[in-house]
Parts: C-alpha cells; sequence; structure tokens
C-alpha cells in the first residue's frame, strides 16, 4: 500500500513537472508577425495581410526579423514574403517615391537662385534617398536627394 501512494505520488509530481514546463516553454514562446498570403515584391503591406504566429525563442536567428505589424504596415516588400514565414529584417523598404525611369523635376537652389530641370530618374528611391538622374537636356548625369513630393533637389558637388 505504501509503495502504491508512493508511485502515485511519484506520477503526480512526473505531471505537475510537464505542465509547468509546458507553461514556461509557452510563457518564452516568440510571437511574430507573419504574412497571411502571399506578399510579391514592390507590394504595398496592407494590415489585413499580416497575422501573427507563435516560434520558439531557440529559433536560429529570431532576433533578425521583424517583431512589430506596425513596422510592416504601409512599407513594401523588397522580394516574395510567403505565409506563415517569419519576415527579415532587410525584406521590406519604405515606398518609392520615384521609381526608376520616371522622369522628374531637378531642383537646384543656391544663394537665393533656383533652377529647374527635368531629368529621367535612374534607381528608384524613397523620400530622402540620394539617387542619380540623367538631365534630358545635357545627358549629364546628376545626384540628388528624393523629396516627398517627387522632386529631386541636387546635392552640393554633383
Amino acid at each position: 500500500m505504501l509503495n502504491r501512494v508512493g508511485l502515485m505520488l511519484r506520477g503526480l509530481a512526473a505531471v505537475l513537472l510537464v505542465l509547468l514546463s509546458a507553461r514556461v516553454a509557452a510563457a518564452e514562446e516568440k510571437r511574430l508577425p507573419v504574412p497571411a498570403v502571399s506578399i510579391r515584391a514592390g507590394e504595398l503591406i496592407r494590415d489585413d495581410m499580416i497575422t501573427e504566429r507563435a516560434f520558439a525563442p531557440n529559433v536560429l536567428g529570431v532576433a533578425m526579423f521583424i517583431e512589430g505589424r506596425q513596422i510592416l504596415v504601409g512599407r513594401m516588400a523588397r522580394r516574395t514574403l510567403l505565409p506563415g514565414q517569419p519576415i527579415p529584417t532587410n525584406s521590406v523598404e519604405d515606398p518609392w517615391t520615384i521609381s526608376r525611369g520616371a522622369m522628374v523635376k531637378v531642383v537646384v537652389e543656391d544663394s537665393g537662385l533656383s533652377i529647374v530641370t527635368y531629368g529621367a530618374a535612374m534607381q528608384s528611391g524613397a523620400a530622402g534617398a540620394l539617387i542619380p538622374v540623367r538631365n534630358t537636356d545635357t545627358g549629364v548625369i546628376i545626384r540628388g536627394v528624393v523629396q516627398p513630393d517627387g522632386t529631386v533637389k541636387v546635392v552640393d558637388g554633383s
């Protein structure tokens, strides 16, 4: 009889240990935003395209993935993002203000003088990006900073 009680206590202790370890594991899991659908490269990410999924904290490189859905919404995918897979931090970028090949207004300002011309963007870029632009009149390549309104402001020395 004493042997049975001891066996039952050991069994109960084992069950409690399993439940406790499962609870600790659940507390340590990391919830990351993942695509709910396939998101193609160049596509803007909407809130309804994102869901969350739990990952083990020891998943290789878990720190290299985006941790909040607010970081994703309104940004653009740089490559195809697959459903249910964590999203690497380098897989999204700000949406482009200017696309490669687009005709853009180029502004040069110096000492109160402002010169405006047009050019072809040689690279896509978001606001604040430094991109090369080919002047359509002269063929000269200049570098400028993309402005939020879609113009390119020539930087000093270009």
